[in-house]
């Protein structure tokens, strides 16, 4: 009979994360919040416990009606790829989270969009983007009483 086959591990020795591993790329995860207020980018090893790199649109600008604009987006997700091809990662895999739940609004920022063409043109294979937005399931009522705010 013989010996049972050992299960290759996801990560290998001295990465210092769990990288998902298809053929030569290494895969981690990047969970981009877009909100009308400022864009924050994060990207995490496959499992989402390791941080890689963290970058926002409040760190690139000095103005805080720019922090949620394309333009500090495709800045922070630069320099976000930046740091992540340093690390080894050649592809992602993306979460887009607007503010969502009871009060908030269910449609991303307008960073989103630009942070993710900025990420692909930096070369980063992107292989899904997924939207993981809050959903209220029943709840608290919302503000504005019986008759609805009136204007």
């Amino acid at each position: 009979m013989p010996p049972p086959q050992q299960k290759r591990p996801n990560r290998r020795p001295g990465t210092g994360g769990s990288f998902l591993q298809k053929g030569d790329i290494r895969w981690a995860q990047c969970h981009i919040f877009s909100s009308y207020n400022n864009t924050i980018l994060h990207i995490t090893d496959m499992s989402g416990c390791e941080t890689l790199a963290v970058a926002s649109g409040g760190q690139m600008t000095k103005s805080h009606r720019m922090e949620s604009s394309p333009t500090t987006a495709m800045a922070a997700a630069n320099k976000l790829a930046e740091a992540a091809l340093e690390k080894g990662v050649q592809g992602i895999h993306i979460k887009i989270r607007a503010p969502g739940g009871h009060n908030g609004p269910m449609n991303p920022g307008p960073g989103a969009q630009a942070a993710v063409r900025t990420l692909a043109r930096r070369g980063l294979r992107i292989g899904f983007i997924e939207d993981v937005t809050p959903v209220p399931h029943g709840g608290c009522r919302k503000k504005g009483g019986r008759r609805g705010r009136r204007v």
